[in-house]
């Protein structure tokens, strides 16, 4: 990191805290308190973070770790959320044992695309790029979400107060008419009906776009630039994609196991809705799936950014992968995302989340050694 770049990084570090101590003491003011005892106790020879799934994500291996009391504890509670942060001024990171009530928590995952999966939206040949950018990574995506997602999802479904996906666009009468929406629940008739135009819809374009560009103009004096003005990285535009890839209805991708009673967020809408949609439903914590860690999962609508302003947040870590051009893996894309993140926002795992009644599914042995 260059000087210039390590200053600015600091500044915005600044900034933030600068930002968050003026917002705390309005929210303090709003709400009933406690006294929280920020008490760090060091944590003998621990284990690696996030390390039920090393074909996804690289295991955190931190050694440096505390234990600190729960930050939530609810009355009632039935869910065990034990999650971890990063703090540098604690030099290392710190694990919280918390209690949540399960009716007043939602799972959201963000972007379950359904690319490639069969039900006609799949990536442009012979150049076209969408989601994970090739139809091979889109597949390992894919796998993810049946042997990872999934099941979570479904160890929840009935016992949180929602299971919801959040997908790009608007309200469009297709989709309201498929799937469970905030103001819509569709009977099985509709359900069928809209399925039926969707996939219809979806089989309606070529899926075909112009082919590389066989030679390029590049100036004297700035040959690198002309360079990639004219043959960029990630160009999802109509000359690869074709005019109408993105007009298309993004579908939930058929790897998840939707329910009917499950609802889907239209990022279009923007975040308002969704804060009201969980707010007047009573819920208060968000357990964050999907995709993609460093993009969509961060900033799209129901992404950490905006969920974390009035909900109590938990990044499902292992239930999300990062974007990974030039690799062959998102392990370490994945790791590198979540662990930047944790500098703010709490992060968990699957293993770590347990219903007091429930037969939790046992991990995976990973062969990661502590």
């Amino acid at each position: 990191m260059t000087i210039p770049e390590s200053v600015r990084v600091l500044a915005g570090f600044l900034t933030l805290g600068l930002a968050l101590a003026a917002v705390a003491p309005a929210r303090a003011q709003d709400r009933s308190t406690r006294v929280y005892e920020n008490r760090l106790t060091p944590i003998a020879s621990p284990r690696p973070i996030l390390a039920d799934h090393p074909e996804f994500i690289e295991p955190v291996r931190e050694v440096a770790r505390f234990e600190a009391p729960a930050i939530v504890q609810d009355e009632g509670a039935d869910l065990s959320v034990r999650a971890w942060r990063f703090s540098y001024n604690a030099r290392g990171i710190i694990e919280t044992p918390n209690r949540l009530r399960a009716a007043d928590t939602a799972v959201i995952m963000v972007h379950p695309w359904g690319i490639d999966d069969g039900q006609g939206w799949k990536t442009p040949e012979p150049a076209g790029v969408c989601d994970f950018c090739t139809p091979v990574k889109n597949g390992l995506a894919a796998r993810h979400t049946r042997e990872v997602v999934d099941p979570f999802l479904k160890s929840l479904r009935g016992k949180a107060a929602f299971v919801m996906y959040s997908l790009p666009g608007p309200a469009d009468p297709i989709r309201t008419k498929a799937y469970r929406s905030f103001n819509h629940t569709p009977t099985p008739e509709e359900r069928a009906q809209g399925l039926k135009e969707l996939k219809e819809k979806l089989a309606s374009i070529p899926y075909t776009g112009e082919p590389l560009p066989t030679s390029l103009t590049l100036s004297t004096d700035r040959p690198v630039i002309d360079y990639f003005l004219q043959f960029r990285g990630l160009d999802p535009g109509p000359r690869y994609n074709g005019p109408d890839f993105w007009k298309m209805p993004i579908p939930i991708t058929t790897d998840v196991d939707a329910h009917p009673d499950d609802v889907v967020v239209f990022d279009a809408e923007g975040y308002a809705p969704l804060r009201d949609f969980l707010a007047k439903h009573g819920v208060r914590h968000v357990l964050l799936t999907g995709y993609a860690t460093d993009m969509c999962y961060r900033k799209t609508t129901a992404g950490f950014e905006n969920l974390s302003k009035d909900f109590d947040v938990f990044l499902v870590g292992d239930a999300s992968l990062a974007t990974f051009p030039g690799n062959d893996s998102p392990r370490f894309a994945t790791n590198a995302a979540l662990s930047f993140a944790a500098l703010d926002q709490l992060v968990t795992q699957i293993s770590w989340i347990k219903l007091d009644s429930a037969d939790q599914p046992k991990p995976k042995s990973t062969g990661v050694k502590p």
